[in-house]
């Protein structure tokens, strides 16, 4: 005897079959931040004293403009996996739920693409 309703078994919904998914991308982007994060501080911590034309130097090269764009797009992504979870586990109203969670997902995806945007046109 199954405790699943007819449409749950039509949709193929239950348990674990949907929050893996999830829970396996905000894994992997945490542990993907932790190198980039360490990476990022420690060129900062370098960079002290340094001028606005040496900072641009530097981040202009392939290698810190590919791991900045990296940087900002795991850290984003990882925001808004998330913020995502906090909001479904303490908005209780549906609706609101669903905006907030589609305003977070806006709002990451409208800096992210800004903030690459200008590492892009700082390495050009």
């Amino acid at each position: 005897m199954s405790l699943r309703t007819p449409l749950a078994r039509v949709r193929g919904l239950g348990s674990a079959k949907d929050g893996t998914g999830h829970w396996w991308s905000q894994r992997l982007t945490a542990i993907a931040l932790v190198p980039l994060c360490l990476w990022f501080v420690v060129s900062v911590i370098s960079m002290v004293g340094a001028d606005y034309g040496t900072f641009l130097h530097w981040l202009s090269s392939p290698l810190s403009g590919g791991l900045m764009i990296l940087l900002i797009i795991a850290t984003f992504y990882h925001a808004a996996l998330g913020l995502q979870v906090v909001i479904e586990d303490y908005v209780h109203q549906e609706g609101i739920k669903i905006a907030s969670i589609i305003a977070v997902k806006f709002a990451c995806i409208v800096l992210g693409l800004a903030a690459t945007l200008s590492v892009l046109k700082i390495m050009v």
